[in-house]
């Protein structure tokens, strides 16, 4: 009976692989050498049970999968080796790796098909009490059969590890979407990242990076776990810094308060690299939602800013009063009314005209991040103060000096123009002084006694 080997010694080495997943824990083998001594198989050595181990130990695939991946594979390499064989079948040996084919031949006294049949006296040599129409398992190990075993059980086990590093990832990481987890950066694939998560590797798409930050090899960096999706080479592991949700996770992380329920995060808003906007709220009265969030001498917020590398981060509280809760999201900018249309959920925002671009923001972000967070359109004015003109002012005048009792307006017009304004400058008048103007000349007591009046009347007014 013949027995052959598949380690070095038998003219099979180590093959190497580019993918991460197999080069970094993947113990190679199973590559043919040329070489005369390929041929001539014995036993099987200590490399390839070494191989199964760590892949067991490593993968998490156990060694009777991973033999019986080999055996078939051999099987159908045995097939295109020995040829048309009768219930032809390898075995290996999980201990000592040895491995041989056996096909079952039918005894004959004259063999008229080699390929299924075996005569009396080579039955007799492998059975002894063997008769004609037994059933005779052989051995049937051709030579030469170490380089086609190699090929084949090569791409059985690459295939069943990756069949189970697919199945162990899905399992692993399915239930982790939203976590937060840190990663190396290893290269990029255009303009997206990928990243050394540990046992496995993890992509960071293009799309959800953060514009601002720029990745540097060897780097480690936190990231979301956005998705555990099928991608075109096996399921792939989606991470994100540009989502919302890695803001959320940061504030559950750092604000205890947030993990344990006691403020709820009821909307957020977010220009990745820029700026983002929060507003919580608090389920217990004796709790500031705002100051939890931001903590002491700002320590808790200052904590994700420098995550998100100086990503300006407003926490403010949410009120169901749309008003005030625009309010308190434009700030800093300060509000002078705010309209509402319902019918259209749009608010007409007033700011003086100094407070404009600061209420608008910079390209028109502060409000833009207004908008989303609130989830009403917001449209922002200056405040326009009218400037009265010099005859609006004069009119005024003449016109609250003629509704002085006792007063005419022709003679208030008079007074106007001289410079009398108002009443308390007929108050403060002697008769004397407003007798040279045209219209009051001999009326200037009787003018003046009329102001009087009019004082105590309003004096009188006012008190009572």
């Amino acid at each position: 009976m013949k027995h052959f080997n598949l380690g070095t010694q038998s003219g099979i080495g180590w093959f190497t692989s580019v993918r991460k997943s197999e080069t970094q824990v993947f113990p190679t083998f199973l590559f043919a050498r040329t070489g005369a001594d390929a041929a001539h198989l014995t036993d099987m050595n200590a490399d390839f049970i070494a191989g199964l181990e760590f892949w067991e130990r490593e993968k998490g695939v156990s060694r009777e999968v991973l033999m019986a991946a080999v055996e078939e594979a051999l099987l159908q390499a045995a097939k295109k080796a020995v040829g048309p064989a009768r219930e032809l079948r390898v075995e290996m040996n999980s201990k000592n790796g040895d491995i041989k084919a056996f096909a079952k031949l039918i005894v004959a006294d004259k063999v008229i098909s080699q390929h299924d049949q075996i005569s009396l006296f080579d039955a007799r040599r492998i059975k002894a009490d063997a008769k004609v129409g037994d059933e005779i398992e052989k051995e049937v190990t051709p030579q030469g059969f170490g380089r086609i075993a190699a090929q084949y059980a090569k791409q059985a086990l690459m295939q069943k590890v990756r069949q189970a590093e697919k199945a162990m990832l899905l399992t692993e990481y399915k239930d982790r979407v939203g976590d937060i987890v840190s990663g190396t950066v290893r290269r990029f694939d255009r303009s997206d990242v990928i990243l050394d998560l540990g046992k496995y590797e993890a992509v960071m798409p293009n799309k959800e990076r953060v514009p601002t930050e720029e990745y540097q090899v060897g780097e480690r960096i936190r990231c979301i776990i956005k998705a555990v999706q099928e991608g075109e080479r096996g399921p792939e592991i989606i991470l994100s810094r540009a989502d919302t949700k890695f803001i959320v996770k940061l504030f559950q992380l750092e604000v205890s308060e947030i993990n344990d329920g006691t403020i709820e995060i009821k909307g957020i808003a977010r220009e990745p690299g820029f700026r983002t906007k929060m507003a919580v709220y608090s389920r217990d009265s004796k709790v500031d939602p705002v100051g939890a969030c931001v903590g002491l001498r700002g320590q808790r917020v200052k904590n994700i800013v420098r995550e998100l590398n100086n990503e300006k981060v407003d926490v403010i509280p949410w009120s169901s009063d749309v008003k005030a809760f625009v309010t308190k999201a434009l700030e800093p900018a300060k509000i002078k009314s705010i309209e509402m249309n319902e019918a259209t959920k749009r608010v007409h925002v007033l700011v003086a005209e100094d407070q404009l671009s600061l209420a608008i923001g910079k390209r028109g972000q502060n409000a833009r991040l207004t908008a989303r967070l609130t989830g009403w359109e917001v449209d922002i004015d200056a405040e326009h103060i009218v400037t009265k003109g010099f005859d609006e002012k004069v009119a005024e005048a003449v016109d609250q000096i003629a509704a002085i009792p006792g007063i005419t307006r022709e003679q208030a017009d008079a007074l106007v123009h001289a410079g009398v304004t108002r009443l308390d400058d007929l108050l403060q008048a002697e008769p004397g002084d407003i007798a040279d103007i045209p219209q009051v000349g001999e009326n200037a007591a009787a003018i003046l006694t009329a102001a009087r009046a009019e004082a105590e009347r309003r004096s009188v007014s006012v008190k009572s």
